[in-house]
């Protein structure tokens, strides 16, 4: 069991903390009642609000937390709903979420924001550096106030060293369901989708990001070279090339990046390939020789070696089991 809290925020959309709630509540129980099996819930969902007290949404629906932020013990995912479009108008209204928010990430909690939410965490100042989406209509205001975040809105969901962020009101389901995937596996998220009648998350508002595959580290440098393998991953990308990127020798970009991940560059780019291949292959690819020559590999018969190695299956045998559970 997975224990989850949704922060309520006031002046906020109703549907990004009701919305959670209901795929984290139904992951492993409503698919199995369908089914005629007993339920076996994978979430714990408690609400909390800054003090404890309902909040009221921008449209006037009250809810009722279950307790106050403070009064939360040890989760394992924070969710934070959204609130309006533009922070300066109700940041200083909620301050005591942010600096919250940091302490449970520095204590190793994952956490993540929905839509105008990431705000709270560009505010924690936990977004520095990395990679993030939100609404694209409010991203211009999200780029003046937060400089320092690398504000990607063309994406739907962004996930970087335990950090989340979908990009719209209605990706709130987006962004659980992959996170139900993420932490319980890709089953499970796929029998979810299927009993609320949901879509597995979309691609993007305009494309989806590969990465994570590694763990989270905070070698910069070798976090170009991820970015940079994620997006020329079709193509052979030399290690020298991702070391002239990075600025280093070869050997220490190999070192450093073996460090950082846990991969060496060349196996790091095939897990990519074989990520977006199963994409293609989920999203019923008739040609698996087609499949192998979009992500890189002229040669199918090393393709099928390489997809088998990183799933533990052929790519036609993954594309018939996703089929079937579709079906």
């Amino acid at each position: 069991m997975r224990d989850v809290a949704v922060v309520l925020v006031n002046e906020g959309y109703a549907s990004t903390a009701v919305g959670p709630i209901e795929v984290f509540s139904a992951a492993g129980t409503m698919w199995n009642e369908m089914c005629g099996t007993d339920p076996e819930p994978r979430f714990r969902v408690m609400t909390a609000s800054i003090d404890g007290a309902p909040v009221r949404s921008a449209y006037g629906l009250n809810i009722t937390p279950d307790c106050a932020i403070a009064e939360l013990g040890s989760v394992d995912l924070v969710m934070v709903s959204a609130s309006g479009p533009l922070p300066d108008d109700w940041m200083a209204r909620h301050a005591a979420i942010p600096p919250w928010l940091a302490e449970r990430y520095r204590n190793g909690t994952r956490i993540a924001g929905v839509c105008s939410g990431v705000a709270f965490l560009a505010e924690a100042r936990l977004l520095d550096g990395r990679r993030a989406t939100t609404h694209w209509g409010v991203a211009d205001g999200f780029r003046r106030r937060y400089p320092a975040v690398d504000w990607q809105p063309d994406l739907l969901i962004t996930e970087d060293a335990g950090l989340y962020c979908s990009g719209g009101v209605n990706a709130a389901s987006d962004l659980s369901l992959h996170l139900v995937e993420r932490l319980c596996g890709r089953d499970l998220a796929i029998e979810c989708s299927k009993a609320l009648l949901l879509d597995m998350p979309r691609p993007s508002q305009s494309g989806y990001a590969l990465l994570p595959l590694a763990r989270p580290h905070d070698d910069e440098a070798v976090r170009g070279a991820e970015h940079h393998l994620s997006r020329h991953y079709g193509r052979d990308v030399p290690v020298d090339e991702l070391a002239d990127l990075a600025g280093m020798s070869r050997r220490n970009l190999v070192r450093r990046f073996n460090e950082a991940t846990g991969h060496m560059p060349g196996v790091y780019q095939q897990m990519l390939r074989v990520a977006a291949a199963r994409k293609m292959l989920e999203d019923g690819a008739p040609s698996i020789e087609q499949v192998g020559i979009s992500v890189g590999y002229e040669d199918v018969a090393f393709f099928r070696r390489v997809f088998k190695r990183h799933s533990g299956i052929t790519p036609s045998a993954y594309r018939d089991q996703f089929r079937q559970r579709r079906g």
